[in-house]
């Protein structure tokens, strides 16, 4: 059986001369030509880590997966091996707050995300999202309070399970996931947030802002650990502002950045350019 497709391979390790050679005359041994490599070593972790697309004319994924299980060993490798012909599953998740779902929506039906949507979560009624085009996606209502949070969360974790979902998106779901569920889902979860300089939580984050005068706003994509938006972060963006600006053109304003920061993340994370370095990310960009 001919593999006659491109993967992408991403690994790391504890950091010694040779791994780079060691991992591409394994490939080559396997009759696989690399197209793309990326390798960063951590001096300060000791940690050595890369991503590499390769096409292979000859192995299938379980040859391939074979050959890296005997090999991986030598190098005491952690590591990934995807299909990139194959699209990741992916369940939305949302609140009031619609704008990142918007935009997820659209850049996915317009192919710049190259994902299957498995559905939406929401613990607002569908006919909040009336304007958004849900056509031929599951959508799941799924109100939550304090009494009914476990209640809630086992039926979203049977979805999870039910659904072969591989990455979950909090798209401005303004829920605080369990210590239980967060951990469960750790390492394919990520969330997107405001992120001030100072940072302000609590109501009203960007009247906050605008009370103390701040000069920049942002936010910040991460992925989701049981300590509360603590987890490694992916991805960051901010913007200046001014003391002519309202509390109204901050919002505006960031909303602008949630969402260009939650996309980059996840054609980031769709591509496999995502590892995690302890409580940081390593992040190959193209």
């Amino acid at each position: 059986m001919n593999g006659m497709g491109q993967f992408v391979l991403t690994l790391s390790c504890p950091d010694r001369p040779g791994i780079v050679a060691a991992v591409s005359n394994h490939l080559a041994h396997q009759h696989c030509n690399i197209l793309e490599a990326q390798q960063f070593g951590d001096a300060e972790t000791g940690r050595f880590f890369m991503r590499l697309v390769f096409d292979s004319a000859h192995l299938a994924m379980n040859e391939l997966r074979a050959g890296l299980e005997a090999f991986a060993p030598s190098l005491q490798l952690q590591w990934t091996l995807r299909d990139r012909g194959e699209r990741r599953r992916v369940l939305l998740l949302v609140s009031k707050f619609d704008h990142c779902l918007a935009d997820l929506l659209y850049r996915w039906r317009i192919g710049e995300l190259s994902m299957e949507i498995v559905g939406v979560v929401a613990n607002h009624p569908r006919d909040t999202y009336r304007h958004l085009d849900l056509d031929g996606i599951p959508f799941h209502y799924m109100p939550v309070d304090r009494a009914s949070r476990d209640a809630q969360e086992a039926t979203l974790w049977s979805l999870i399970e039910q659904s072969g979902t591989e990455l979950v998106v909090l798209a401005r779901y303004m829920q605080v996931l369990s210590h239980e569920l967060a951990r469960r889902l750790q390492g394919r979860c990520i969330n997107i947030h405001h992120s001030f300089l100072p940072g302000f939580k609590g109501a009203r984050p960007y009247h906050q802002a605008h009370h103390r005068g701040v000069k920049l706003i942002g936010a910040t994509a991460h992925f989701v650990t049981p300590d509360l938006d603590e987890g490694p972060i992916i991805e960051q963006d901010i913007e200046r502002v001014t003391h002519a600006d309202t509390p109204e053109d901050l919002i505006r304003i960031g909303r602008d950045i949630e969402r260009r920061v939650l996309a980059r993340t996840l054609r980031l994370y769709l591509d496999d350019r995502i590892l995690l370095n302890g409580g940081k990310t390593v992040v190959f960009h193209s």
